[in-house]
């Protein structure tokens, strides 16, 4: 039988259910903005990001978690003596300034928050030492300044040999015409830029394929990959500011963006406005997700709607300017490409990938 983000415990019905829960009740806090001297802006609700709006400049504010990507570390490292905490330190600012950017704000602040069940977790200074320093060193990755945190043990909440890791971040965006806003038309190119592998979604469903395997997560990945499948699972993720930061710098406007995690590629119609998005340039996932798609059995469909299958952010330009965006990106370091181009079909909403058959319908990703 094959094995489904569903059957691992994670609804994405239920969940998203809430958040438009959370999203009807907040948006009746907003008029208390005023008497900060800021306003609540249009289409900010059910965004990756929130923003607040004064006469010239906006704030943004986002609060994420790195999900239960640090467990497999935990496993890792009592089987093998390999600390993976620098890189879950590194994964945990990447979720959180990755949604950040996605309004054009560029991150100012961030702050940990790390919730143990035991306050004896952080006596193992190898792995202590090794959050910390990844914390650090993400938070130079991503521009901004390591700004505080929380350290709350909650026995009865938490395991007592686990740790919860999450976080928020505070930006900034001036000129207020940097805004990202989704101003996407019909004909715009989509670019894609290269995830590091599973990156921090989907690991509920690896972790019961682990559970699965005579080998666990020691067992060789292949297909030319020469890593453990722990180990593949725990590259530490790519934080996209810098793309961002560049395309600015070079005036490249950036109609719309998205950080593909949750809901694998349903996330590339974000958008509240209805688009299909045709992706006619794919490449073969990395050695990671072929593993996945083997070893589960997973569908081919069920790997899309997870998992980003290598692709950890996605921009929408004008088709004039998706070159530049692309050598912008790959002249910041980063692995991109000329994906597919974005249609109007009335009021459809779709992602539709011809080449592997795919096609996800709007009302397959609920998230307003």
């Amino acid at each position: 039988m094959s094995l489904s983000y569903e059957s691992s415990g994670v609804r994405y019905d239920q969940l998203d259910a809430f958040k438009r829960a959370c999203q009807k009740a907040a948006r009746a806090t907003a008029q208390v903005l005023h008497g900060h001297g800021y306003a609540e802006p249009a289409t900010t609700r059910g965004e990756s990001a929130y923003l607040m709006e004064a006469a010239d400049h906006f704030l943004a504010h986002v609060e994420e978690g790195l999900g239960t990507k640090n467990l497999v570390a935990d496993a890792v490292y009592a089987a093998t003596g390999k600390c993976f905490y620098r890189e879950v330190a590194i994964d945990t600012v990447a979720t959180i300034v990755n949604d950040l950017i996605t309004c054009g704000a560029l991150p100012i602040s961030v702050a940990m928050h790390a919730a143990v069940g035991d306050s004896g977790w952080f006596a193992d200074e190898k792995r202590t030492n090794a959050l910390v320093e990844g914390f650090a060193e993400g938070c130079r990755t991503a521009g901004a300044v390591w700004g505080g945190g929380e350290t709350p043990t909650l026995g009865g909440v938490v395991e007592p040999e686990a740790i919860v890791l999450a976080g928020s971040a505070i930006g900034k965006i001036a000129p207020k015409s940097l805004r990202i806003t989704g101003d996407v038309k019909a004909g715009d190119t989509i670019v894609f830029l290269a995830s590091s592998g599973v990156q921090t979604n989907g690991l509920t469903l690896c972790r019961r394929l682990a559970a699965q395997l005579p080998q666990g997560y020691q067992t060789p990945v292949g297909f030319g990959d020469p890593r453990s499948y722990g180990e593949a699972l725990l590259a530490p993720s790519v934080i996209y500011v810098a793309f961002v930061r560049e395309c600015q710098r070079r005036g490249l406007k950036l109609n719309y963006v998205a950080h593909v995690t949750g809901h694998g590629w349903r996330k590339l119609m974000r958008l509240d406005e209805p688009f299909v998005y045709e992706i006619t340039n794919v490449r073969t996932p990395p050695a990671v997700f072929r593993f996945l798609e083997q070893a589960g059995p997973i569908s081919r469909r069920e790997m899309y709607a997870t998992f980003n299958q290598g692709v950890g952010f996605a921009a929408y330009v004008s088709p004039e300017k998706a070159d530049a965006v692309v050598a912008a990106a790959r002249e910041s370091g980063y692995d991109a490409w000329l994906a597919g181009t974005v249609r109007k079909e009335g009021a459809r909403k779709a992602v539709v990938v011809p080449s592997l058959g795919l096609t996800f319908e709007g009302d397959t990703l609920q998230v307003r």
